[in-house]
């Protein structure tokens, strides 16, 4: 069992930064593929980035490659995202999740577990 917490989320201005966090429970994180996920209002959720159980692949989707980094830190059962040059497009509420079996996937039916979601809203 994974029980997962984001956190970080918040107001900022476009072109500010913001960092999020994704803390984890369980013996599984570092064995585990994680990824970012987000759903802006109205719309599906929608894929962000993935890192594999190391640290050493990631894959990113097209429309926040070059802004945003994902990382992870195993000895704090703690994944990262950092975002830069952020748009009003990317508000959305972003969840973490981890895969216990897949790496590097975009898909969300590879991906067992899920936190509750932080809300990042980015105004124009």
């Amino acid at each position: 069992q994974v029980q997962l917490v984001e956190s970080g989320g918040g107001l900022v201005q476009a072109g500010g930064s913001l960092r999020l966090s994704c803390a984890a429970s369980g013996r599984t994180f570092s064995s585990s593929a994680m990824g970012w996920f987000r759903q802006a209002p109205g719309k599906e959720r929608e894929f962000v980035a993935t890192i594999n159980w190391s640290g050493s692949t990631t894959s990113y989707t097209d429309s926040v490659k070059g802004r945003f980094t994902i990382s992870r830190d195993n000895a704090k059962n703690t994944m990262y995202l950092r975002m830069n040059s952020l748009k009003p497009e990317d508000t959305a509420v972003y969840f973490c999740a981890a895969a216990l079996r897949y790496s590097g996937s975009s898909s969300g039916g590879d991906y067992n577990y899920w936190g509750q979601g932080t809300q990042v809203t980015v105004s124009s």
